[in-house]
């Protein structure tokens, strides 16, 4: 799909019609298969002088729309007799979820959405648009209703994502749905090499910024903010890292002088944790070159150093040189459902059978990285996930296949489940000693 379908200027870039029109051609993308981080980056070469102003009101419209998928089509369907062409039906959700998010702009909503409809495919769904926006508000009410009968349109997540939670978690599982829907928290992680909580906190109060401190070292936004007005963060006294991420260094048992190796590092959020939290050798190691070069961006912005390596950590003869390491930080890919909110496209992209492939792409991670380990040493497991195969059902498996394998307490239990909250994402954490 190629941006945009309307031609150059002919939607004013300050205008909501051009923000619904390019967010409608995002979603559009994803319900063809790709990824809505992919269709911006591409969004953002293509254009790259876009306004601050027009990029915030496409980023919210898209991800916001995204977190109501479901639901939309829902009423969608019952307003068409059959799906409309693409982007015309990814318009009519975006404007749907609009309608929704902002009543009080009914009219605007409406206006802006057929101006945008008569720019893409010759103009051919212009009165579409504007008879099935104005069918919505005026059945609105009992659309609503019959949207909350159903079990999708209800928890905007595939129906196989909803019966997984419900039999995993039958107290939690409409917590962590409802979690999955909302905007999600900007906790902050103050680089005590750098700074101290005192002057953090003080430079906020400066800066009239509400923010409250969640635990050593971690702050909580009152709300969300451009990198560019948090104090510090251009100075390396801050960082961006959700409060739930920022266990995996406290658990890691560190101390000065160990060889340490965060075997999937990219973007480097917790690879600086580390290093702000020891003085240790740590190699980060990740497969992906563009991604590891954030690794090291982000280690120059705060001041640090580590040897950064690309490699798939399962291929030991490309990356290690026989040394073991003292601590192993083994953050594995993963389904995500604990960030969904965060990246509101996989929801749609993932497919129940993926669950196994993480599951074995996990094993033969850790499965590897062991032999790394020395004797004494301690791996930390971590995924940003809720699902139970992923997580607890991984590490009893693990602890099976290695009679060298002892597990250790985390806040006294074993298996460290965070479910997605108002302050944190969900990750599960486990704490593996290798006693010989």
């Amino acid at each position: 799909m190629n941006f945009l379908h309307a031609p150059p200027g002919a939607l004013p870039e300050d205008s909501l019609a051009h923000a619904l029109l390019v967010s409608a051609e995002l979603i559009a993308e994803v319900v063809d298969g790709g990824t809505l981080t992919d269709g911006l980056a591409r969004l953002w070469v293509t254009w790259p002088n876009t306004s601050a102003a027009t990029r915030g009101a496409i980023l919210d419209l898209s991800y916001s729309t995204l977190r109501d998928y479901g639901r939309q089509d829902f009423i969608l369907g019952k307003l068409l007799q059959k799906p409309l062409p693409e982007p015309v039906q990814s318009l009519l959700r975006v404007a749907l979820h609009r309608l929704n998010a902002r009543p009080d702009t009914a009219h605007t909503v409406v206006d802006q959405a057929v101006t945008a409809a008569a720019t893409v495919l010759g103009g051919n769904f212009k009165g579409v648009v504007n008879g099935v926006l104005r069918n919505a508000l005026r059945q609105s009410v009992a659309l609503e209703q019959a949207a909350d009968t159903d079990m999708v349109a209800e928890f905007r997540h595939p129906p196989w994502w909803i019966r997984r939670l419900r039999k995993q978690y039958p107290e939690d599982w409409r917590g962590i749905l409802q979690a999955g829907n909302t905007h999600p928290p900007m906790a902050l992680r103050i680089n005590l090499l750098r700074s101290s909580e005192a002057e953090a906190l003080d430079d906020f109060a400066t800066a009239g910024l509400a923010v409250r401190r969640l635990a050593p070292g971690t702050l909580l936004l009152d709300r969300p903010l451009p990198v560019t007005r948090i104090p510090g963060f251009a100075e390396g006294c801050i960082s961006v890292q959700d409060a739930g991420a920022q266990h995996a260094a406290r658990y890691l048992d560190l101390d000065d002088g160990q060889h340490v190796l965060d075997a999937c590092a990219a973007p480097g959020g917790k690879t600086a944790h580390i290093l702000e939290s020891a003085d240790v050798d740590l190699i980060a190691l990740d497969s992906e070159v563009h991604r590891s070069r954030r690794i090291t961006e982000n280690l120059e912005r705060l001041g640090l150093t580590a040897q950064v390596k690309v490699a798939d950590c399962r291929n030991l003869d490309r990356w290690w040189d026989g040394r073991p390491f003292d601590r192993i930080l083994a953050d594995v890919p993963c389904s995500a459902s604990g960030v969904v909110r965060r990246n509101p496209d996989i929801k749609w992209l993932r497919r129940s059978e993926d669950i196994t492939r993480f599951v074995t792409l996990q094993a033969e991670i850790i499965d590897a990285l062991w032999q790394t380990l020395a004797p004494g040493g301690k791996m930390l497991y971590a995924t940003c996930s809720v699902f139970a195969e992923e997580n607890q059902d991984q590490m009893a498996r693990f602890a099976t296949r290695h009679a060298d394998c002892r597990r250790e307490p985390i806040g006294g239990q074993f298996d460290c489940q965070y479910l997605p909250c108002a302050d944190h994402d969900g990750f599960f954490y486990a704490l593996l000693e290798k006693t010989a």
